[in-house]
């Protein structure tokens, strides 16, 4: 088990991390963890697991209020390390792969006018445009992971079944002198694979 500093065993971080929000739990939007710093206070025994679960100690978080909340404090600082930042408190969590999950997908409009956005497992609504790039990855069986970026250096992985959806609307094109498969939307074009690896 993690302990915190001076060894105290990790009893009531939750309660401590929701109540060091204070009046930031009640604002609309994001609370603005990227401008605060406090001091690094170790690990907590929390987990995000693949499928996009959130565990403490071991078991689920049941309530999606709560992992709302957490979620809404979540940072990638410039190390690497995924953290739940307060005002008063910076702590490490386990994340297994992405923090996050798109797990719906709205589309208006064709081509490069396209417009899409997401809603992610914790309700966040998130626009594919510059801000809010994908990205693609292969699996290990090498099947296509799409990631979103949500936030900072946070991302969503795009479910399976909204994966289909977009190679849907996917479509080869000339970009940078080499034929690809992307998506164009947003006003740009999002490259998903080198059309020469299409099978």
């Amino acid at each position: 088990m993690t302990n915190e500093p001076h060894g105290a065993p990790p009893q009531g971080v939750l309660e401590r991390l929701s109540a060091a929000l204070g009046s930031e739990a009640g604002r609309r939007g994001p609370p603005p963890v990227e401008r605060w710093n406090p001091d690094y206070c170790g690990e907590i025994p929390m987990r995000i697991a693949a499928d996009g679960t959130w565990h403490y100690n071991g078991s689920p978080i049941g309530r999606p209020a709560l992992v709302r909340l957490f979620a809404s404090i979540l940072r990638r600082d410039p190390d690497g390390r995924t953290v739940l930042v307060t005002p008063v408190e910076r702590v490490g969590i386990e994340v297994e792969d992405a923090p996050f999950l798109a797990v719906e997908m709205a589309v208006e409009g064709e081509g490069d006018g396209r417009s899409i956005a997401f809603r992610t497992n914790v309700d966040d609504l998130v626009p594919l445009d510059g801000d809010h790039p994908l990205r693609f990855e292969r699996d290990a069986e090498g099947g296509l992971k799409p990631y979103l970026r949500v936030r900072g250096d946070l991302w969503a992985l795009v479910t399976r079944s909204l994966t289909y959806d977009l190679v849907e609307l996917g479509e080869e094109r000339e970009d940078g002198g080499e034929l690809w498969f992307g998506l164009p939307a947003g006003g740009r074009f999002h490259r998903i694979m080198p059309a020469a690896d299409l099978s």
